[in-house]
């Protein structure tokens, strides 16, 4: 196999892993056993390992020395903490850039805004990838690149419980808002759109996993 068709395989790997682990195909703890899975999608373990290596950098995939690949799992604590520093970073990027988001920002929020795809099951691993893009988007306009790295990393840690609470109902009003708000220069408008968004998503999660999927998601 040419390191092209490597590249390729690995990439198309990729994405089939991070959605079958954000939608919960494979649950936390599990082992992703590379050559099962060089077996299933008929390739070498090469581009097997690229895909799960870029996985672990999301935050998704735990690589255990001399034990394996496995899906992350968290403990509640640490989800409590992911969604709370989500909310300092978030909200620090947002006043930020709501002093100097320029016109051209501001379209390419709007474009972002407009291609929500909707919340059916198909649709949904589009869905946590474009309110990525308008979160990091977002944070870009406040002129620091770390921050919004920072941001977009979280939210690849987040994706799975996003998922699994469907949160993505509220987010096309919730991204009007913000957007509106900073068209008018109103950053205390786009400021409380913003935390009624995050606020809203960080209870749906924690009730969710609290409530139903606490043994699933081995979280206590």
């Amino acid at each position: 196999m040419t390191a092209t068709r490597q590249r390729t395989s690995g990439s198309k790997i990729y994405t089939i892993l991070r959605r079958e682990i954000i939608t919960g195909r494979h649950r936390p703890a599990a082992r992703l056993a590379v050559g099962r899975l060089a077996d299933r999608f008929g390739t070498s373990v090469s581009p097997v390992r690229d895909a799960l290596q870029k996985l672990s950098q999301e935050g998704l995939v735990t690589i255990k020395p001399r034990s394996g690949y496995f899906v992350t799992h968290m403990t509640l604590k640490e989800l409590q903490d992911l969604l709370e520093l989500r909310e300092i970073l978030e909200t620090a990027a947002l006043d930020r850039a709501a002093g100097r988001i320029d016109h051209q920002q501001l379209d390419r929020l709007a474009h972002l805004h407009d291609r929500y795809t909707g919340d059916d099951p198909a649709s949904y691993d589009r869905y946590t990838q474009e309110n990525r893009q308008f979160h990091v988007a977002l944070a870009e306009a406040s002129g620091n690149r770390e921050l919004a790295r920072q941001i977009g990393h979280l939210l690849d840690r987040l994706a799975r419980f996003m998922v699994m609470t469907r949160t993505g109902k509220t987010m096309p009003d919730s991204h009007a808002q913000i957007l509106s708000a900073l068209r008018k220069a109103d950053g205390a408008a786009a400021r409380r759109a913003l935390l009624q968004e995050l606020r809203t998503a960080r209870r749906k999660i924690l009730e969710r996993v609290m409530d139903e999927e606490s043994g699933r998601w081995r979280l206590n």
